[in-house]
């Protein structure tokens, strides 16, 4: 599926973006995780922009949108959404993040639930991982630059997927092995410090929105455990398994489909 994707100059600076669909559907928001792009969510948008507004764009510091110093916040990355969808015009939007973006939505649901109609949380959880791996990370592709990036891009299929999908789909990991090694450094250290200090888990029970959990049965960065105290905590949310990692929408995109399309078209 080709992409055209756009600049977008947004209050808080250019984010890339690719939109799809008609412009009289409701908006669907796509967000990537760490280290990916839009592209990610290729087989999504061709399935969603006949019945929505598709947006996929670039998380700050990700791709072709801004890079700007570190560290980052969720205040900030949940704000980017925000300041897109007011460029574009957009009063409210379903939004779907996975492990990074699943977190960025997670704090538009808590902070600006206002701006959505539905929340879709997918392989993340409300604190994802912990503080001293982030940050040491960060710190480390600090100081080995793109050397660190081409590493973190060889090991990056034993975090994603499953031994059998890499053994069948060699291209795809290539491809996403790709992703990550043209990531700028700066971008992706200081999203590895807003993930270092965000904490969700006090907070997401004030989440008013319909909201699915989309978890990897095999996931074991996010793991269903994480999955089932999100949906305990959120008032009313769903909670799908699909036979996936952690990239589920790659590895199962059959299945995540049908999961998400349930839950917004019923």
């Amino acid at each position: 599926m080709s992409t055209e994707q756009q600049w977008v100059d947004t209050a808080v600076g250019r984010l890339r973006v690719c939109i799809q669909g008609p412009e009289s559907a409701p908006a669907l928001v796509f967000s990537n995780s760490l280290g990916t792009t839009l592209e990610m969510w290729d087989a999504q948008a061709e399935r969603f922009a006949k019945d929505f507004r598709v947006v996929r764009y670039d998380t700050r510091g990700h791709g072709g949108s801004v890079v700007s110093p570190g560290p980052y916040s969720f205040e900030q990355l949940g704000g980017d959404v925000v300041a897109l969808l007011d460029t574009l015009n957009i009063e409210r939007a379903h939004f779907c993040g996975i492990s990074m973006g699943g977190l960025t939505g997670l704090w538009l649901g808590v902070h600006a639930p206002g701006r959505l109609l539905s929340l879709a949380v997918c392989n993340s959880a409300a604190k994802l991982g912990t503080a001293d791996v982030y940050k040491t990370r960060a710190v480390l592709v600090r100081d080995k630059g793109r050397d660190a990036m081409l590493e973190l891009a060889a090991s990056s299929p034993a975090r994603w997927f499953s031994d059998a999908f890499c053994a069948a789909q060699p291209a795809l990991v290539q491809r996403a092995q790709g992703w990550v090694a043209g990531i700028d450094p700066e971008g992706y250290a200081a999203c590895c410090e807003a993930l270092a200090q965000a904490d969700l888990r006090a907070d997401i029970q004030r989440i008013p929105v319909p909201t699915l959990i989309v978890a990897g049965s095999f996931d074991p960065v996010t793991t269903v455990a994480d999955g089932q105290f999100m949906q305990t905590a959120i008032a009313g949310a769903r909670l799908a398994e699909v036979p996936a990692s952690h990239l589920s929408n790659l590895e199962a995109p059959q299945a995540f489909n049908e999961a998400l399309a349930q839950f917004l078209l019923g």
